[in-house]
């Protein structure tokens, strides 16, 4: 009996010696000890898995040892890669099974580290970057406001705002779409206040690490300016003037063909008919897009495209579009927005501007980039 209790206490000792071995450890300048599991490794901040504390982040100029359990992957500046248990005798990152040429690495030459897991989503993620396939990478927003009286006042506004982008490093596709309806019944007849649509497709190709081409299709529809349908087509160059992961400042200019569409109308006070018409322009197109970090949850976004005609000088039109967007939820977030449409030269009688005030919720979906 005495035996067998012995045995079993040496058999669990053994065990949990084996299984302490099995963690990675990591030693800080300041004689701190982690162990858990190393899952990955930036450069900057080491990603620590433990049983007992959850995930940790240690500052990687903070660490002067590593010894791993697991087989780690390690990326060095010059592209080489080692694979393997990492020890690190006399500060150099030694790796277990590489090759007996490849010498210890500087903790300065490692830009990144993998575990098994880490390393095989990252593969796949370059292998989808290498050979990209039309579904990949997309991610989108969509935003919407709505505002009801009832009783004195009978009152209806919404507004619907959507946008996907496909973004890799090389090209961005992005599709966009913008509705806008209101109408008060509070006394006969009902009447509609908006009814607005404006949507479309960008595609971006950097040919230069600042540089890019682009090229568009807009389309848009306006009730209350009996605007059938405005097509607008066009292209240029644009220059990143910022570009990081905080902020992107773009500028572009280029041409663009627009056809616009206008139905007959009445006007009363005098009774006036006006016949449709349709103009067909060449424009100048100069704009910049502005998207920003102003604090730890929310973002600016903003857009203004300016179109001179060269068909007809002296007129002209602009569309400015911003947003503000406060994250509640990683998905969700509250977003306010201003749009301001303007056309010089509008049909007779019809106003020349069309601005919109609008705040609600905002759900986001899909990865922002790669």
């Amino acid at each position: 009996m005495r035996r067998s209790l012995l045995l079993g206490m040496v058999v669990l000792l053994f065990a949990s010696v084996a299984l302490a071995a099995e963690v990675d450890k990591v030693t800080l300048k300041n004689g701190d000890r982690y162990s858990g599991t190393i899952v990955s490794a930036d450069g900057k901040i080491l990603l620590l898995k433990t049983e007992f504390a959850g995930d940790v982040t240690v500052k990687w100029d903070a660490i002067t040892a590593i010894e791993s359990a697991q087989n780690l992957h390690l990326t060095l500046k010059d592209g080489q890669r080692l694979s393997g248990k990492v020890s690190t005798p006399d500060g150099k990152f030694v790796v277990a099974g590489t090759e007996s040429t490849a010498a210890p690495a500087d903790k300065d030459s490692i830009v990144a580290v993998r575990n098994d897991v880490e390393q095989k989503n990252f593969d796949t993620e370059t292998e989808k970057m290498a050979h990209p396939k039309f579904n990949y990478f997309w991610s989108g927003l969509l935003d919407t406001g709505l505002a009801l009286t009832s009783g004195n006042s009978s009152t209806l506004s919404y507004t619907l705002s959507t946008t996907a982008v496909r973004e890799t490093p090389r090209d961005k596709l992005t599709v966009y779409s913008t509705y806008i309806f209101a109408n008060d019944n509070s006394t006969p007849p009902n009447r509609t206040t908006a009814n607005d649509f404006r949507g479309g497709v960008r595609g971006d190709l950097n040919v230069r690490p600042r540089l890019f081409l682009f090229a568009l299709a807009d389309f848009e529809t306006n009730q209350l300016q009996h605007l059938n349908l405005r097509q607008v087509y066009g292209g240029g160059l644009g220059y990143h003037v910022i570009k990081n992961d905080r902020t992107a400042f773009d500028v572009f200019g280029g041409a663009s063909y627009d056809r616009d569409s206008f139905g007959q109308y009445f006007l009363l006070n005098p009774l006036t008919f006006f016949p449709g018409q349709q103009t067909n322009s060449a424009e100048i197109l100069v704009g910049e897009e502005l998207h920003t970090k102003i604090a730890t949850r929310t973002t600016l976004s903003e857009r203004f495209v300016f179109y001179p005609n060269m068909s007809n000088l002296g007129q002209y039109r602009y569309q400015l579009n911003a947003t503000s967007a406060t994250i509640i939820k990683k998905w969700l977030s509250w977003q306010v927005t201003l749009t301001d449409g303007y056309l010089s030269n509008p049909p007779f009688g019809l106003k020349s501007n069309d601005l919109l005030l609008s705040t609600g919720l905002r759900v986001v979906w899909g990865k922002n980039k790669l």
